[in-house]
């Protein structure tokens, strides 16, 4: 399978685990923080395999600003909260340099 596409598949469940996290309203809904624990089990599990084959610190940046975007997007459509002009400016930077990262990587 390919390494980009698995990338893909780390970052949304680390996103969903976070989602999860964030609903078991600190585990006193344990099913919530359950759920989370094993969607993080899975994103690892599977970035395991990623790092195979690309490179650690190009895998890691793009994982971890990705799902720092997708996060912040889910806060903001699901638990309603806000964003500031600046905020936005600086998650567009945290894309530009994924995507940088993607395009000047030697893994495809």
């Amino acid at each position: 399978m390919n390494a980009w596409l698995v990338l893909a598949v780390c970052i949304g469940m680390e996103v969903l685990a976070t989602s999860l996290l964030k609903a078991s309203e600190g585990f006193s809904k344990p099913l919530y923080g359950w759920a989370s624990i094993a969607c993080y089990s899975v994103c690892f599990w599977a970035l395991s395999f990623v790092l195979a084959k690309i490179p650690v610190g190009v895998a890691y940046a793009i994982w971890s600003g990705l799902g720092i975007v997708g996060i912040t997007v889910v806060g903001w459509l699901l638990f309603k909260q806000t964003l500031g002009w600046q905020q936005l400016a600086f998650i567009a930077l945290i894309v530009t340099g994924a995507v940088g990262l993607n395009l000047t990587s030697r893994v495809h």
